[in-house]
């Protein structure tokens, strides 16, 4: 990912914009509404994962030790389900919303 430094430089392709949005105790850990520039390229696990690098709870609470998300996180992309285990190979494209949930309980 771009940091907002280095927006103005281009590498070679359009410069593109996602939003993050975590849910529940995810959003306490690391906040919502991110705004981030993911370089061509980027996979959903890889923005996932740099964003949530940014508080080692947050990120122990997503991914397991080997960097694999946990059983239970729940990610969308623009509004549809996505399998965790395919989020190392799904492209981010511009103007994407990711969100990410804890499990939902309730009755």
């Amino acid at each position: 990912m771009r940091s907002r430094d280095c927006k103005n430089q281009h590498y070679g392709d359009e410069e593109m914009k996602a939003k993050i949005r975590f849910f529940a105790r995810f959003r306490e850990l690391l906040g919502t509404d991110i705004i981030t520039d993911p370089l061509a390229g980027t996979t959903l696990a890889a923005l996932v994962s740099n964003i949530a690098r940014n508080n080692k709870e947050g990120y122990d609470a997503i991914f397991d030790e080997h960097g694999n998300f946990r059983e239970f996180v729940i990610l969308m992309q623009n509004g549809k389900r996505v399998e965790t285990a395919d989020a190392g190979t799904i492209m981010v494209a511009d103007g994407d919303e990711i969100a990410i949930f804890p499990p939902v309980a309730g009755g």
